[in-house]
């Protein structure tokens, strides 16, 4: 199963499809410089960032529910609301 990642997870495996980076030193001087993207890795990055937006949006609306701050049942029992509120948040 193919994943996607931010950029903290680059070399993290062949399934996880993580950004590209830009290099920041020069290899030769080994000086900071500012490179940028080829247009086509841009287009990967942009592409890669609208995959995971609505998931991103959902965790940080989660993050504001105080009910899920409160919970009181089994850690399953748990994964199944905040599952469901994803789906009801991915969906409305």
């Amino acid at each position: 199963m193919t994943t996607f990642a931010d950029t903290a997870y680059i070399g993290a495996g062949a399934t996880i499809r993580a950004p590209f980076r830009r290099v920041r030193r020069d290899p030769g001087s080994r000086l900071f410089v500012r490179r940028e993207l080829p247009t086509g890795q841009k287009a990967v990055n942009t592409s890669i960032s609208q995959m995971r937006a609505p998931g991103e949006r959902a965790n940080a609306e989660l993050k504001n529910w105080r009910i899920l701050q409160k919970i009181r049942s089994s850690p399953a029992h748990a994964t199944c609301l905040v599952n469901a509120v994803q789906v009801l948040i991915l969906n409305s």
